[in-house]
């Protein structure tokens, strides 16, 4: 396993990112360009609840390429059920993006009754469960336990926390070494007119309250990855662009992936800017997706 950098005690304290969702209209599209960027991809799984998925596994925590298959089997959300499904049909309405982020946690139904306590609209547990191949060839049911949380003011941001019954499927030697040399995520970006505005709420999700980098930047650093939240002028200073769906008010809109070493992706052509290569929202599916050296070592 990857070894995970020594902790702050508020990393400590922060819930790890389990994994994101790029949710995109052609799965086998998005299969093949983040395979051509130099990802070794996961055979694709079939959700009971009509969506479909590829993962591309990182050290503590993955992404997930998803779109939607099976439109008839999409779950209408409740009243106490948040529908993962519903909520992508109804993203993808809008356009192709970085749709969700995700916690890991040992105890859903524990997050659900200390985000309530805090004052969040959290819903009901939901438990599901699919088949995943191994790299050999063998399939294996992978479950889950998933509890959500909304807020009106982030109405396009999925989020999340995710038990596993299976974790060890997510940690695939074969399935963790990329072309590209990818090892584990440096930073999921936010983009939003007033981070201020949006800290209270994300530091009861994630449990801390996060450390401001100046007036338009504060970050949530965890023992998987920082959230950052940023001013679009900070988002535009950090990826020489803008953030890809103002239209959405606060959304995720860049994923910076660490990497061993950044020869593998300088030789894909991916121009660079500053001490990363970024991939604009136009050619990723919907997000500014950057490469960097890792801080891991």
């Amino acid at each position: 396993m990857f070894p995970a950098p020594l902790p702050d005690e508020e990393a400590v304290a922060m819930r790890p990112i389990n994994h994101l969702v790029l949710a995109g209209h052609d799965l086998e599209a998005m299969r093949a360009a983040y395979q051509d960027l130099g990802f070794t991809v996961a055979p694709r799984g079939q959700h009971p609840f009509g969506t479909a998925n590829h993962v591309i596994q990182l050290h503590g925590a993955y992404l997930e390429l998803l779109a939607v298959t099976r439109a008839q089997d999409v779950i209408e959300h409740g009243d106490r059920q948040f529908s993962f499904s519903a909520f992508h049909r109804d993203y993808l309405a809008r356009h192709e993006g970085f749709s969700a982020f995700v916690l890991g946690t040992p105890d859903a139904h524990a997050d659900r009754k200390a985000w309530q306590a805090a004052g969040l609209h959290a819903y009901e547990p939901f438990d599901f469960s699919r088949m995943a191949t191994l790299p050999g060839g063998e399939d294996v049911r992978v479950g889950f336990t998933i509890a959500f949380v909304s807020d009106p003011a982030l109405p396009w941001i999925g989020m999340f926390a995710c038990q596993h019954f299976r974790p060890d499927y997510y940690e695939q030697p074969q399935y963790l070494k990329h072309a590209n040399s990818a090892t584990n995520i440096e930073e999921v970006w936010i983009a939003c007119e007033r981070p201020d505005a949006i800290r209270p709420f994300l530091g009861k999700f994630m449990g801390g309250d996060g450390t401001a980098q100046g007036s338009g930047r504060i970050d949530f650093p965890t023992p998987t990855g920082s959230v950052v939240l940023a001013s679009p002028r900070e988002f535009e200073q950090a990826f020489g662009l803008a953030p890809p769906h103002p239209q959405d008010g606060p959304h995720l809109a860049a994923l910076v992936v660490g990497c061993q070493s950044l020869e593998p992706i300088a030789r894909r052509g991916i121009a660079r800017r500053g001490d990363r290569h970024i991939v604009p929202p136009g050619k990723a599916f919907g997000l500014a997706l950057a490469f960097a050296r890792s801080t891991r070592r």
